[in-house]
Order: C-alpha cells, then sequence, then structure tokens
C-alpha cells in the first residue's frame, strides 16, 4: 500500500463508496497515469469531461487529486477532479495563424503545488523582462515564486546578474546554479522538503532537465543542446510529468514555452508591481492616466528618479498585454453567444414551418 500523503494528499471527507482517490503524475494526449494507495494506475476521463471540455476549469492537469472508479485490469476512470490549492495558468492562443487566435481561453498548466522556480539560464538568451513577466502569472497562482539562474558556469562574473535580478524583482529568492558542477545546488535545499511540490518553469534550453537530472541522482530527462547563434533550446520535455525526488519532494516539469500569455492576471500584475500603483492615489485627478496630465504623480516620480522609468514601462508591458487578452476573451465569448443565439432562431423557425412572406 502506498501512503498518499507523501504524495502531498490530505484526506477528505465523505468520500463515495467505490471511488479511489489518487494524484496525476502524467498525461500523454488523453491518457492519465495516477498514483493511488493501490499503486500506479492508468486512467481516462468520465465523458461529461468531453462535453464542455473547451469551457470547464477542472479538466485533470498533472498535480491535481482526483476520485476516479478503480480497475484492477484496464483503464481506470477519473469522475471527479478535487478543489485545487494552487494552480498555474496561461493564455492558450489555439488555432492561431498569423499572429490572430481564433480562441483565447486558460490552459492550466500544472496544479497544488508549494514553490515555483522560475527558470532562466546565464547565457545570451538572459532576459530580466520575460523573468517578470512568468513572476506576475506565478503570483497569481498562489504559491512562493524562486528565481533560479541556470549555466552560472558559462560567464566569468555572474554575480552583476545576479545582482540585476535581485533589484528586479527584491521580495523574491534569486539563486545562481550550474547543475553539471552542482554549484548553488546546496542553496536549494529548504524549499525541497518531504511533501512539497515544485513546478519547474521556463523556455526551452534554460537547463530544467538538467536541474531534474541533478535532482534526482540520475538521468531521468533527456538532455539536448542549444542553438550556439541565439542560445535558444530545442524541446526536451513533450509532456508535463511529476517526479519524486529522493529527498521527497515531487516536481512538476513543464515543456519550455515559447510565450507565456497573461491569463486573467489582475491580481498578479497588483502582487508584482504594488510599488508602481501605490504612486497612482497621490494622482491630483482620480481618472489620471499618467500621459501629460497636471498634478500626475506617476510622471513627477518618473523625472526625479523616485520611480525607475524601467520598471514603470514593464507594468505598463504587462497591463497592455493582459488588456488584450482580457479583451479578446469577452469578444469571443460574445460572438459565440451571439452566434449560438442566431442557430437557435433559426433552429425555431425551421422547426415552425420556416420564414413567413
Amino acid at each position: 500500500m502506498i501512503d498518499l500523503k507523501t504524495y502531498g494528499y490530505t484526506e477528505i471527507e465523505d468520500i463515495q463508496d467505490g471511488l479511489l482517490p489518487g494524484r496525476v503524475t502524467e498525461l500523454r494526449r488523453e491518457r492519465f497515469t495516477v498514483i493511488t494507495e493501490r499503486g500506479e494506475v492508468t486512467a481516462v476521463l468520465k465523458g461529461a469531461f468531453y462535453h464542455d471540455a473547451k469551457t470547464r476549469s477542472d479538466f485533470p492537469c498533472v498535480g491535481d487529486f482526483v476520485l476516479l472508479q478503480y480497475n484492477g485490469s484496464g483503464d481506470s476512470l477519473i469522475v471527479t477532479v478535487l478543489p485545487r490549492r494552487s494552480k498555474f495558468s496561461r493564455a492558450d492562443y489555439s488555432g492561431h495563424a498569423a499572429g490572430y487566435a481564433k480562441t483565447i481561453r486558460e490552459q492550466v498548466v500544472a496544479t497544488n503545488f508549494d514553490y515555483v522556480f522560475i527558470l532562466t539560464s546565464l547565457n545570451l538568451d538572459f532576459n530580466v523582462t520575460r523573468i517578470m513577466r512568468y513572476l506576475t502569472q506565478v503570483r497569481q497562482s498562489g504559491s512562493q515564486p524562486v528565481a533560479i539562474l541556470t549555466k552560472a558556469d558559462l560567464v566569468e562574473d555572474y554575480n552583476p546578474l545576479l545582482a540585476e535580478v535581485m533589484n528586479s524583482i527584491p521580495d523574491v529568492p534569486v539563486h545562481a546554479i550550474c547543475s553539471h558542477t552542482s554549484l548553488g545546488l546546496n542553496e536549494l535545499t529548504p524549499y525541497l522538503m518531504p511533501g512539497k511540490t515544485v513546478v519547474f518553469l521556463g523556455m526551452s534550453g534554460v537547463g530544467k532537465s538538467s536541474l531534474l537530472n541533478a535532482l534526482m541522482e540520475q538521468d531521468v530527462m533527456k538532455v539536448q543542446g542549444i542553438r550556439e547563434v541565439d542560445s535558444r533550446g530545442r524541446h526536451t520535455t513533450t509532456h508535463r510529468q511529476l517526479f519524486m525526488l529522493p529527498s521527497g519532494t515531487m516536481v512538476i516539469d513543464t515543456p519550455g514555452m515559447r510565450e507565456l500569455g497573461l491569463f486573467d492576471a489582475a491580481e498578479g500584475i497588483h502582487a508584482s508591481f504594488s510599488d508602481v500603483e501605490e504612486w497612482f492615489p497621490k494622482c491630483r485627478f482620480a481618472d489620471c492616466r499618467h500621459q501629460a496630465e497636471p498634478g500626475c504623480a506617476i510622471i513627477a516620480a518618473l523625472e526625479d528618479g523616485s520611480l525607475p522609468r524601467e520598471r514603470w514601462e514593464h507594468y505598463v508591458a504587462q497591463q497592455h498585454e493582459h488588456k488584450f487578452v482580457h479583451d479578446k476573451t469577452g469578444y469571443l465569448i460574445d460572438k459565440r453567444a451571439r452566434n449560438k443565439t442566431i442557430a437557435m432562431q433559426s433552429k425555431q423557425t425551421k422547426k415552425n414551418g420556416g420564414w413567413k412572406k
């Protein structure tokens, strides 16, 4: 028998007879791997999940705790997703072509975790702005972010880059590491406690697989090289999977993401830029746009250096992206509702004998 508490499971009351709790550890296409007290099982979804899969928010994801109908001789059946205590979501631009998305919806990347390791490499692809964009979405998730600067062996002195990140996100722990030499890995020990779950996030080629192999103390993930011209990587992880470390910590590895859409990130932006928004009440006018209005506290703070211009530009950029996703999503929802109404009216008209002349 497996003790699910080692996988972070908190017992709930009133589990319906015949249902077995478990945690999703892997997803490949439409088949799930779930760890239960009876061991590891494969499972598929109950049909109800597919009827409204595009709109429901509880479509199972790696890290979810679920209830399933156990089948010892075949696929078990997932019937319920238990409440999530944290989740990481991104905007899913499905069917995009030439920059125009046909649909924008929430894509849940991982659930029920305690820490998110935001990985970026100290090579030509080093980008503080990208770290801040990840950070905003992580704050929305309800977990603690930790910035991990990988491949510290590739630079003569990584301390200036480390200081740059620490100054940009002063309230977030930042660590520089090298997975191959074990430099800095001991600094991660406080996060790697039994029963805790960590999510790895970062672009392809930043060293997520190398770090996982180092923490697992064995090669569980294939490591691929990066392009010399831009230090960009190829996708190594092709699906999401939960690993149990020797320390008893669980790690959810995710495929590298070329884009990170800020989905429903208002609270995350507020948390990440509270130092910027605290200037707003000081403006003369409540509806100040912070562009050229007299008595604007933002303009004054930018001019005297109280508010770093780069900080303000990062805030504005994330607000613009969030507004685009929000407005586009609202438009698509309204459009689907109108189309549904038109279809129902047309169906009713045909039922009543067609259009009257």
